[in-house]
């Protein structure tokens, strides 16, 4: 499925690493406080869907702590009761607290929705609860580019993925196979290698760091299929 005119540039208070305050799949997108009303209203613009402003823990940084796909969402126990709540209000998928070392989830796991990557030695404490929560067929271990938070090394969904532009021939291969979509290198925001960084999506639109170069953003336009 092919994104169509549906990818622009933003910043955060002036960050252009988006992606550590904003989490989104195909049903939500959760969203920190510090996004202004301007910065808000395009991120409902281009991923078109409801969105949830809230800290994790009473940090900002939630698109670091919250892994997810259209099934369910991780999220770690330093999650205040009131901040759980309020995502469970607006998901009708699974939110599951995890009890673990790795509180930033969002790197420790990269998921679509029909497989799931983690983090090497976060693998025995999160595979099963990642399983069941995000109703995966697969769940396995591994490094992109040699880095264990493959989470934030790439960006993956339905129907492409990003990853870091170190990542081994057998790395790209390991990671089709396993997420079944086509999967290229790329950067963000002016040669990042951390994808997830600068990159937020979903089916419906794509949203970049405002340092993401034209050669960048022809990439990941490509990657995806957007205006085909």
């Amino acid at each position: 499925m092919a994104l169509r005119n549906a990818i622009e540039r933003l910043s955060i208070r002036n960050n252009p690493n988006i992606g550590i305050y904003i989490f989104a799949n195909d049903k939500i997108a959760i969203v920190s406080p510090l996004a202004d009303e301007k910065e808000l209203s395009l991120i409902q613009h281009v991923l078109r869907v409801p969105t949830i402003v809230t800290t994790i823990g009473g940090m900002n940084i939630v698109g670091a702590l919250v892994a997810g796909n259209n099934n369910g969402l991780l999220i770690p126990s330093i999650a205040k009761s009131h901040e759980v709540e309020k995502i469970r209000s607006s998901f009708d998928g699974v939110v599951a607290v995890v009890k673990t070392r790795y509180t930033a989830l969002g790197n420790a796991v990269l998921c679509n929705n029909r497989a799931a990557l983690i983090h090497p030695e976060a693998y025995d404490e999160l595979r099963n609860v990642a399983k069941e929560a995000l109703g995966v067929e697969v769940v396995e271990k591994g490094t992109i580019a040699g880095i264990p938070t493959v989470g934030s090394a790439a960006f993956v969904n339905d129907i492409a993925g990003l990853v870091h532009p170190e990542a081994s021939d057998d790395e790209i291969r390991f990671l089709q196979n396993l997420f079944q979509v086509p999967i290229a290198t790329g950067t963000v925001n002016f040669g990042v290698g951390f994808i997830r960084s600068g990159l937020v999506a979903n089916r419906y639109g794509i949203l970049v760091g405002s340092k993401t170069t034209g050669p960048e953003l022809m990439r990941i336009m490509q990657v995806f299929g957007v205006g085909k």
